[in-house]
């Protein structure tokens, strides 16, 4: 039985993202060719971009599979934030690698992300954040827009710890 707390499961993959949601869409280029692709799909799947970008992750397994729970972290001491998701649905072709998780019981927002690692045509490694949320909990709502804002800097922030880890490979 799930505990995921909205009823667009699915959403960040097959679109359009629902209303009544924040919307977040973020794509930005991580590298070229094959190699590139193949590091970051690993990267984003294994939790390693997570990690690398200063969230705590618990996950129920090594790698992002439908089912799995993930409890992400972020913050310091008492202002630590845990949210409880679970994956919904991955991709793991040849030239599309991601998964997206939606929130649970607890998160302080409503919703689902996604994170995808495409390889184009032309060779370039594409890394595409997507996601719609609203506010859960009475802290999410007093922070207001500001969540917005953090949402789309923590984005960016997944995008270039994903190009130095590219790089690096």
């Amino acid at each position: 039985m799930t505990t995921l707390t909205y009823p667009e499961v699915g959403a960040t993959r097959l679109g359009p993202l629902p209303q009544g949601y924040h919307h977040l869409h973020h794509r930005t280029a991580v590298g070229r060719g094959r190699a590139h692709f193949e590091a970051a799909g690993a990267a984003v799947t294994q939790w390693r971009m997570h990690r690398a970008a200063g969230a705590r992750v618990n996950a129920s397994a090594a790698r992002a599979a439908a089912g799995v729970t993930v409890q992400v972290s972020a913050g310091l001491g008492r202002l630590r934030v845990t949210a409880p998701c679970e994956v919904v649905w991955t991709a793991y072709e040849s030239d599309r690698t991601g998964f997206a998780y939606g929130t649970r019981d607890r998160h302080p927002e409503c919703g689902e992300e996604s994170f995808l690692v495409e390889l184009a045509d032309d060779g370039t490694v594409w890394f595409t954040v997507t996601a719609f949320s609203r506010p859960a909990t009475w802290y999410a709502r007093l922070a207001g827009p500001l969540v917005p804002l953090a949402q789309r800097w923590y984005a960016r922030r997944l995008g270039s710890v994903l190009r130095r880890t590219v790089s690096a490979a």
